[in-house]
């Protein structure tokens, strides 16, 4: 088997070797089992069921939760020449009766769809039917209401293990805590199969977690300076706060597109189509342009609110660098987001069970943003693992090798003054009394009169604001009213009679410095540039073409390769990684005359 399993893996998607416990899960479920398969974004969890899928008898059905999702792995298939198709809502009656009938002809081997339409009683009728090789369940923490993308159709796939028992269920997800995780194992009747999970560690990821004043600026430096020309996302939490900022993004000089539900479905796939096929279009989005994004090129992902939970955060940014190259995670945060954030919770109307849940996420995500230690280890020991390392030399905190300060006095003076300013204050009033700023409005209320008015010469605002955001993220503050006025918590006693102490690292205004992409033109020597841009250029008039995105054809890696390998011969040609038997025949010939007319 494992000698078939590679000889596919070469032929058709052109790599020489599985990557972790692919060949593991590839071989379990080839010979009839069922598992779970946690690994993370780009870790090419879909080879673990496409593989089987061309192994065993029969066609394997997909539940993928997006149309876009589908049509992108699709495509993809087609281009290596894998028999694959899908069903959903966009194709016309007549197109789905014929692949309904293809399907039942045996011409597929996978075929992808939504967990609505598997739920109609016409689909299960059609499945009865059909010769089924395996169910691969994708995107599989949406089971769960515990989880931070709950499909309630999904949780409905609990009838896969009733009417079709004896066919292979192998669920898949990038993030999963142990509830969801065993509410997939539930769901899909997975009690006695195995779980495989893989590192979460995503090493070519830089995280990078900013002070969130001027956050729009901060974020337009960050493009211009590291990833001008390269694609990237943007995260907001609302729609008029996505479109405002790809407006402004366009005035300052960079492509961008919005996205979000409240826009019209075919603006909307317009713009999903153009940052798909692009290759320097940032897209400014709510988080619900998500699951469907498998493009491998997007150098950057950025949020410019809070997400979720740490699995939103980690699926989120799994977006940037899925081609394994160079990419950033960059997220600013303020004191206004936690505000928001719980605000949010608080007149959620789900039962309190989960809104305690989500509670608790939040609280894990606002320790992440709040570490004083590597932002790797805390992100890896969240998800359970335990990393042989605890400076990872690739997030800001350990790159920038700043040093956590005690503030337990300055933390002490902030809850002194919201006491004594009677508990009914926002954060900048009350940086303006420990500045000792005689406003009008102070001088109204007296407070230039206590004993906290201009205590806090230490600090500038920036200063005190990070300890109110520290303060308010770890629950030693919390909000009373709408107008986030702030007062003490029970535990708030801890640090005003020193049972604890308050150690934070302040970020210093910088320069951002030029994020070196390995292997990028960056380093490139001017005939690699030179081929580098010749193969692009081809690689966007064959995707042009094909009617396909550009990585389609061929991933970044690939082209990187055909320039550090300079292949002469067919042979040669045939062992670049990502090139496989179909892609050979179809484009071999094109590339060994680019590469010898390009001085290769």
């Amino acid at each position: 088997m494992t000698t078939k399993a590679r000889a596919i893996l070469k032929e058709i998607f052109g790599f020489s070797d599985f990557r972790g416990q692919q060949d593991k899960i590839i071989s379990h479920v080839v010979d009839g089992g069922h598992c779970l398969v946690l690994m993370p974004t780009g870790g090419g969890k879909s080879l673990c069921y496409q593989i089987p899928a061309l192994m065993r008898e029969g066609v394997a059905i997909v539940v993928s939760p997006l149309i876009s999702l589908m049509e992108n792995q699709v495509a993809a298939l087609n281009e290596l020449g894998v028999r694959a198709t899908y069903l959903n809502s966009s194709l016309p009656a007549e197109d789905a009766l014929k692949v309904e009938q293809a399907m039942l002809a045996g011409v597929y081997d996978l075929i992808y769809v939504a967990p609505e339409r598997l739920l109609t009683q016409r689909f299960q009728t059609l499945l009865q039917r059909a010769s089924l090789s395996l169910f691969a369940i994708d995107e599989a923490h949406c089971v769960s209401q515990w989880g931070h993308d709950f499909r309630p159709e999904y949780s409905q796939l609990s009838l896969l293990p009733r009417k079709f028992p004896e066919i292979p269920r192998i669920a898949l997800t990038a993030s999963a805590d142990d509830k969801t995780r065993a509410d997939i194992i539930s769901c899909l009747g997975l009690q006695q199969a195995p779980t495989f999970i893989s590192s979460f560690d995503r090493p070519n990821l830089y995280y990078r977690i900013v002070d969130g004043s001027n956050s729009r600026e901060r974020l337009l430096d960050f493009i211009h300076q590291e990833h001008a020309g390269d694609s990237g996302i943007v995260y907001c939490r609302s729609r008029k706060k996505v479109e405002e900022t790809a407006v402004w993004l366009t005035t300052q000089g960079i492509t961008a597109l919005p996205y979000h539900a409240g826009m019209d479905t075919a603006t909307r796939s317009q713009h999903q189509k153009d940052f798909l096929y692009g290759e320097n279009i940032v897209m400014v989005a709510t988080t619900a342009f998500g699951l469907g994004i498998d493009k491998p090129d997007v150098r950057f992902v950025a949020h410019l609110d809070l997400p979720k939970s740490i699995e939103s955060y980690y699926q989120e940014t799994g977006r940037a660098g899925r081609d394994g190259l160079a990419a950033d995670a960059w997220m600013t945060y303020g004191y206004g987001d936690i505000i928001k954030s719980r605000r949010l919770l608080d007149f959620n109307p789900t039962p309190a069970p989960i809104r305690q849940a989500a509670l608790n996420r939040l609280d894990a995500l606002l320790k992440l943003c709040e570490s004083t230690a590597c932002r790797r280890v805390h992100l890896l020991q969240y998800f359970g693992e335990t990393p042989n390392y605890s400076v990872c030399g690739h997030c800001d905190i350990c790159r920038e090798s700043l040093p956590a300060q005690d503030v337990t006095i300055s933390a002490q003076k902030v809850l002194s003054c919201i006491y004594r300013t009677g508990q009914c204050f926002g954060v900048e009033y009350l940086v303006d009394v420990l500045l000792g700023k005689l406003t009008t409005r102070i001088k109204q209320w007296n407070h230039d009169k206590i004993s906290t008015f201009g205590i806090g010469q230490e600090l500038d605002a920036a200063g005190w604001r990070a300890i109110f955001r520290h303060l308010l993220a770890r629950g030693y503050l919390e909000v009373s009213d709408e107008r986030n006025t702030l007062k003490l918590a029970q535990s708030a006693r801890e640090i005003l009679r020193n049972q604890h102490k308050i150690l934070l690292r302040f970020q210093p205004e910088r320069k951002l410095e030029k994020n070196k992409k390995a292997n990028y033109p960056d380093h490139f020597s001017p005939p690699d540039q030179l081929l580098w841009e010749t193969l692009r250029l081809w690689r966007q008039t064959v995707a042009k073409d094909h009617g396909v995105p550009a990585y389609v054809v061929f991933h970044d890696t690939t082209l990187l390769e055909l320039i550090r390998l300079r292949p002469q011969s067919s042979q040669a040609l045939q062992q670049v990684s990502g090139m496989g038997t179909t892609k050979f025949a179809r484009y071999g010939e094109s590339l060994l005359k680019i590469l010898y007319r390009t001085g290769g």
